[in-house]
Order: structure tokens, then sequence, then C-alpha cells
């Protein structure tokens, strides 16, 4: 028994370093993710600002400087220039296409050109992944040379939501297995491993409860284990009177789940098996419960 134990308790710590590992896993997958992620956006800014490098270079303008990339709402980014430009609405379409194609996150997106001085549309049109739905309008009409920002809003890919639902799915998950296997355990009520294993004589009737089996007359009959368990408590106490209830919590209640009705079923079944000696009988006792009548 304290070998089954100690089995038992070794694998509640295996399990227990399995999920504690599992959970460490995951925690540092998200941490890659985030990191990863956090690479993509900070080339899409790189990219950015090539759109403008190019747009001055096509402008004429070899010397003033694009400024910095301005964030300014969630997957929607600024390009600002220093000076005044010009520029041809085809070359701009083809320089963010071009560009725009090694971020694997800019599938589907939206330009358009303000003007600085009221924020009005001058140009935009829309890219997306699937070209028939792409929208590009005027291209042959180059702008006059103005004040220009170019707002770049990209399509939400739902990776932040898609990883907390992973991580929470994976934390969720790791907390029911949890649950299952390092929730308290009930020890379970075992009889004395010497009684276990003892032979006991019931009138005619040998009751060997390790090997589960009655011998009578040289014939031996089978046991269960649940039947084996009941004539044992019976055997302990031939002619005494066994409470109903201790029976049924001594039987089934370590199994989670007590049935009233299989109490007598498993009676009836112990009955039939002692028949052959007349002189053992399991007796009702009104109200109380039950008694291993032995005549000798």
């Amino acid at each position: 028994m304290h070998l089954s134990q100690n089995l038992f308790s070794g694998k509640r710590k295996y399990l227990f370093r399995l999920l504690l590992l599992s959970f460490v896993c995951v925690i540092c997958a998200a941490f890659s993710m985030t990191d990863s992620d956090d690479f993509v956006f900070a080339r899409r800014e790189v990219l950015l600002r090539m759109i403008g490098h190019e747009l001055l270079l096509q402008s004429g303008d070899s010397t003033s400087r694009v400024l910095p990339v301005k964030i300014i709402a969630e997957n929607e980014y600024q390009i600002r220039f220093e000076n005044d430009l010009t520029f041809q609405p085809a070359s701009l379409v083809n320089i963010t296409q071009r560009l725009l194609a090694k971020d694997p996150l800019a599938d589907d997106y939206i330009v358009n050109v303000l003007n600085c001085d009221n924020s009005g549309v001058a140009y935009g049109y829309a890219i997306s992944k699937n070209k028939k739905d792409d929208i590009v309008t005027c291209i042959g009409r180059k702008q006059p040379r103005a004040c220009y920002m170019i707002n770049i809003k990209f399509k939400s890919t739902g990776i932040n939501t898609a990883q907390n639902g992973h991580i929470l799915g994976s934390l969720s998950f790791l907390a029911l297995i949890g649950f299952i296997f390092l929730r308290p355990v009930k020890p379970q009520k075992t009889l004395p491993e010497n009684q276990n294993t003892a032979m006991y004589t019931l009138g005619s009737v040998l009751f060997d409860a390790k090997n589960r089996k009655l011998i009578i007359n040289e014939k031996t009959i089978e046991l269960t284990g649940t039947e084996t368990r009941v004539l044992l408590i019976f055997a302990l106490s031939p002619n005494k009177t066994i409470e109903r209830s201790r029976l049924q919590k001594e039987i089934w209640e370590d199994e989670g789940v007590v049935v009233g009705r299989s109490l007598d079923m498993f009676i009836s079944k112990l009955r039939k098996k002692l028949e052959s000696d007349p002189n053992i009988n399991i007796v009702v006792i009104r109200s109380k419960g039950y008694k291993l009548e032995i005549n000798h």
C-alpha cells in the first residue's frame, strides 16, 4: 500500500512539473510572438520612410528629409516631409505596392494624400489582397507642388486578439488539466491488508478475500471486487447488525457516488452464492441494516 501511495505521489509531482513546464512554454511563446510582431512593425516603418524617400527623388529633391513616421492610430501611419513636393499618382501607387509587398502583414491598405494646410484629401486609393477589389483612379494627373502628408491605413490583422485568445485558451486548458490531476485526492478507505488477505470460515463456506472467491464443498465460486468488500465487512462482524448507511459509505462513497439500490443488488447476489449452506444467510434488520447470520 505504501508503495502504491508513493507511486501516486510521484505521478502527481511529475504532472505538476509537466504542467509548470507547459505554462512556461506558453508564456515564452507569447513573448516570442510579441517580439516577432514588434520587429515586423519596426520594419514597416522603414518601408514607409523608403516610400517617402523615393517620392522626394521623383520630385527632384535629393537633399531634404523625410520626417519621422508618425503613428496616428492603430494600424495607421503618416509620412511627412520637410519641404513641399510634387508627385505623379501612378508613381505613388507603384512605389507603395512595390515596397509594401515586402511587408507580410500589408495585404490590404488605404492611402490618402492630405494637404498640410487644411487636411483635405488631394488624392487617395485602396489596395487589396484580391486585386479585383483595388480602387485606383486618376493616376495620370500630376499633383501640383505643395505641402503633403501621406496617411496609410492597414487592415487590422487581428494578431493581438488571436494571440490573446491562444494564450488564454492555453492557460484555461492548463488550469483544467491542473484541476483534474492536482486537486486534493481524498484518501480511499481500505481495510487493513491482513484482513484483505485473510481466509474466513463461514459455516461450511471458506471465504478467500485475497483471491475473491468462495469455496463450498470443494466447489469454487468467483466474487466481484464489490461483492468481496461487502462480504468482508460481514465476515469481520458475524451475527452483528451492520447499518445500511455504513455499508453504503464504506463501499461506494469513496467512488464518488452512492446508489441506494446497488447495495440491495449485491446483497441479493451474495445470498444466491451462499445458498449452498443453509446455515448461512444475510438477513434484513428492519429500519437498521443487514446481518450475516451463521448458525453453528
